[in-house]
């Protein structure tokens, strides 16, 4: 199955010459910076680059291998090719828990967007094109993390229906059942 994403409505940055389409093997290197972008949200991580997250299992294992069977994401172009975003989810085993994790057959969800195009609308765009394809593959929903202090995503989440169903160190796990 092909997914179709819609143009969504125009707003700044994320109105129509925003393209979105789905994530493949060639975006794993720009997935990877939006990892980063998603864990380095409050702009004062130094310690925390490409290399940091490579050299952590436990964060690594969002991009590794982009994409396994199962995975699905998004990401957001300019007219111009230039991608700003994306949003991908992954399932994860038992043992191989996402900090977001729910269950074996919940996909946990990892969203980032270029810092130049925050505050736009793309965000969501972004999660409501991943939520509706996880809703095509007849999945029973969407789990992620969201850091205290983020209140941005949290908000975002919570407009789309996330509920917080669990705790995971300084953060609350969510989960949109579909």
């Amino acid at each position: 199955m092909t997914p179709s994403f819609p143009a969504g409505p125009a707003v700044g940055a994320a109105g129509p010459s925003v393209r979105l389409r789905p994530a493949t093997a060639d975006d794993a290197p720009f997935l990877a910076e939006m990892l980063l972008a998603a864990f380095a949200w409050t702009g004062d991580r130094d310690e925390m680059t490409l290399a940091w997250l490579r050299s952590q299992p436990e964060v690594w294992h969002y991009v590794d291998a982009w994409p396994r069977a199962g995975d699905l994401g998004v990401v957001a172009v300019s007219a111009e090719g230039e991608p700003l975003g994306a949003s991908w989810c992954r399932l994860f085993a038992e043992d191989d828990r996402g900090y977001g994790f729910v269950s074996t057959d919940v996909p946990e969800l990892s969203m980032g967007v270029a810092a130049a195009h925050r505050g736009r609308g793309l965000g969501g765009r972004l999660l409501d094109a991943v939520v509706e394809e996880a809703r095509g593959r007849s999945l029973p929903g969407v789990s992620l993390s969201v850091e205290d202090g983020n209140d941005r995503a949290r908000a975002l989440y919570e407009r789309r229906g996330f509920v917080v169903v669990g705790r995971e160190g300084d953060s609350d796990v969510m989960l949109l059942t579909l």
